[in-house]
């Protein structure tokens, strides 16, 4: 069976994966750029970019991917669900190149982009979702894109089977935590941690395998 997966999520020391108040203006809230700057210094985001630990790491993001589970504040910000022209951040290419089902309480019909990626809209729960990213993944594995709210419910109901979290060393003291209710998560994964010289920890949970 194909694999549950998170990879390149960052978080603040203090747990949050985003700042607030999220708008078009700052879809990061008051955290701005500040939790993916390790990110934007690698080959995997710049040709130019460094390709020591944390490129080793962002450059696993994509390999045997065949289809993504976002988010309805990872799509757009607030109310982008009242615009039928919203399409999301990325412009007419988005860079997830395969089947991207978007959870939201408001669906609206599939909208197909270039370079492979269509956006499918489901009012659904985390197991339901993820039946309908494996159908469509046709034997690849399924990433949780986030944001923190998401990769939450399906921590919590035991769906994730690899998760690569970089926390990285600022305190945002308020937004979207990912550890809220999961007091005893560490307890089914074998957990890894990795400092880079960037000054981010890479962190590693691999579900166990039952006996």
């Amino acid at each position: 069976m194909s694999l549950t997966r998170i990879h390149n999520f960052s978080i603040s020391l203090d747990g949050f994966g985003t700042g607030e108040p999220q708008s078009a203006d700052a879809p990061f809230g008051h955290a701005g750029e500040r939790l993916h700057e390790w990110m934007f210094r690698t080959r995997y985001w710049d040709p130019t970019g460094s390709a020591g630990l944390d490129d080793a790491f962002a450059q696993r993001h994509s390999s045997g991917i065949g289809a993504e589970i976002m988010g309805a504040n990872k799509f757009g910000p607030p109310g982008w669900q009242e615009d039928q022209d919203w399409k999301g951040w990325w412009g007419p290419n988005p860079p997830f190149h395969t089947p991207t089902f978007v959870l939201t309480h408001h669906p609206r019909p599939s909208i197909e982009m270039e370079g492979g990626t269509t956006f499918h809209f489901l009012d659904a729960a985390p197991i339901d979702a993820l039946r309908a990213a494996r159908e469509a993944a046709d034997g690849q594995d399924v990433r949780i894109g986030g944001g923190a709210t998401v990769i939450r419910d399906f921590l919590a109901d035991g769906l994730v089977d690899h998760m690569h979290l970089v926390q990285v060393p600022i305190v945002l003291g308020r937004g979207v935590r990912i550890w809220d209710g999961l007091e005893d998560v560490q307890e089914s994964y074998d957990v890894e941690a990795v400092s880079s010289p960037s000054g981010v920890t890479h962190i590693t949970f691999t579900r166990r395998v039952s006996s």
